[in-house]
């Protein structure tokens, strides 16, 4: 029998231990051509903005053996911390000084039971006149706003349309072969598709339609204590992301509910911008009428928008797919937000459901830690509706029509804009493309190479 002497011993030991161990040097290619497709699947699903937000870092220490070399790599990984709470400690809190006499009660019922604790608001609005169903924590709602986080897409791609850089099936190029289009780009919520296109536009295009959609201006008439929310008059600095920032997260915007409210009421009556009005004396009450702020010329452009919008609800990759957990029964459409900003992260969602009686326009913006962000806010929108069902409205109830000739703001129609009409677009019974009837999305595969898509309960999608 062979006896090994200890040195040949420890060096055995140590060839083993190397071929159980990844070896950086021998993987160094296959690592860095590993981290180069998980950069860009990352950066291309990631719906989360992290501007000013404190992170704090966690280490570990792991040892590696090359060669028979023994050293300590030291991993570092950063945690976002928030400082802002999520739930309420008082639930009474979130709807005390809400101005309530005119609000249809079953619609204001059903928000209230879908946000719960959270901290946060909720507005369901008729699209067909603008009117506000029910507003709840009116504070928050008439509010200066927030970052608009990736609901600032809506309007970005609704630019593109417009300018004629896309279509719906226009494949955009992110660099390393992958191409999307928009219909992927908004169901996933692709950050540097919208980036691409700002680039393209340019500043001064993206800042004119966001201003034609409502955005740097009161979307309420006559709506005491409503604040206007900031639309810059200069680019976001290239050092922070420029113009692409600006379309994939709306940073450096300040957009309120009422704002998107508006906007997505227009994508849902096919172009009228209405003023939004909560009527709450005997006086409005009995004599509201509609109030056309301007018309925008995005009638032929919305069919592109709607397979994007449902498929945010009904693709298996959507980020508002939580919905679907609470209420199917009709299709709805939307947006999801999530970004954070000096310690508060914010969850948008804004979409409306094409009810079997009409169309109804839901905002749902929530403020908090990591417990709030843009799939939770559309997983409550699902609970609303899923409220509205249980309590049969959509059997007792019509949502109104818009009146045959609704009011015009004189002075929006004294200044003459490109692209505005002084009347309404015909609202269409429907707006939803001839091959989607059912409101099944069309929805373009997920393609090769990009992550699998977040789970429904993930902190950042």
């Amino acid at each position: 029998m062979r006896f090994l002497s200890p040195l040949r011993v420890a060096a055995c030991s140590l060839l083993a231990l190397s071929a159980v161990v990844a070896t950086p040097a021998m993987t160094k290619n296959t690592k860095q051509a590993h981290h180069s497709k998980s950069q860009l699947a990352h950066s291309s699903t990631a719906h989360t903005s992290t501007k000013k937000t404190r992170k704090a870092a966690t280490a570990t220490n792991v040892v590696v053996v090359t060669h028979g070399k023994r050293r300590v790599v030291r991993r570092v990984r950063y945690v976002e911390h928030f400082s802002a709470p999520s739930f309420a400690t008082n639930v009474d809190n979130i709807t005390l000084g809400d101005v309530t006499s005119g609000e249809d009660p079953l619609v204001r019922a059903s928000l209230i039971q879908a946000l719960g604790n959270m901290n946060g608001t909720a507005l369901a609005i008729d699209p067909q006149n603008g009117r506000v169903l029910a507003m709840v924590n009116q504070k928050q709602a008439l509010g200066p706003g927030a970052e608009p986080c990736s609901t600032i897409k809506l309007t970005v791609a609704l630019a593109a349309l417009s300018e004629g850089i896309i279509t719906k099936d226009t494949p955009v190029n992110l660099g390393h072969g992958y191409k999307i289009d928009l219909t992927y780009a908004l169901a996933r919520s692709i950050n540097p598709y919208f980036e691409e296109l700002g680039r393209q536009m340019g500043f001064e295009t993206v800042k004119h339609y966001a201003n034609q959609f409502g955005l740097g201006e009161l979307a309420g008439y006559n709506i005491a204590g409503e604040q206007l929310g900031v639309y810059p008059d200069h680019p976001l600095p290239e050092s922070k992301g420029g113009v692409g920032r600006m379309c994939s997260f709306g940073e450096s915007v300040e957009m309120t509910p009422l704002q998107l409210g508006a906007i997505v009421a227009a994508i849902a009556n096919g172009g009228s911008l209405f003023y939004l009005q909560h009527p709450t004396t005997p006086d409005e009450i009995a004599n509201f009428q509609p109030r056309l702020k301007r018309t925008l010329n995005i009638q032929k452009y919305i069919p592109d928008m709607l397979p994007g919008m449902a498929g945010a609800v009904d693709a298996s990759y959507g980020t508002a797919r939580s919905l679907r957990t609470n209420f199917s029964e009709f299709p709805i459409l939307g947006k999801t937000g999530t970004c954070s900003d000096n310690g508060t992260r914010f969850g948008w969602f804004a979409g409306y459901g094409d009810g079997p009686n009409g169309r109804i326009v839901t905002v749902f913006f929530l403020t908090g830690g990591r417990p709030t962000f843009g799939p939770k806010a559309a997983e409550l929108t699902g609970v609303f509706y899923r409220a509205l069902a249980d309590k049969s409205y959509f059997q007792q109830h019509a949502v109104p029509q818009v009146a045959t000739s609704p009011a015009t703001d004189p002075s929006a129609a004294a200044t003459a804009v490109p692209g505005q009409s002084p009347t309404p677009a015909a609202l269409p019974t429907s707006s939803l493309p001839a091959t989607e009837t059912t409101g099944t999305p069309s929805t373009a595969p997920l393609p090769t190479g990009f992550a699998k898509p977040c789970a429904v309960n993930a902190t950042t999608c």
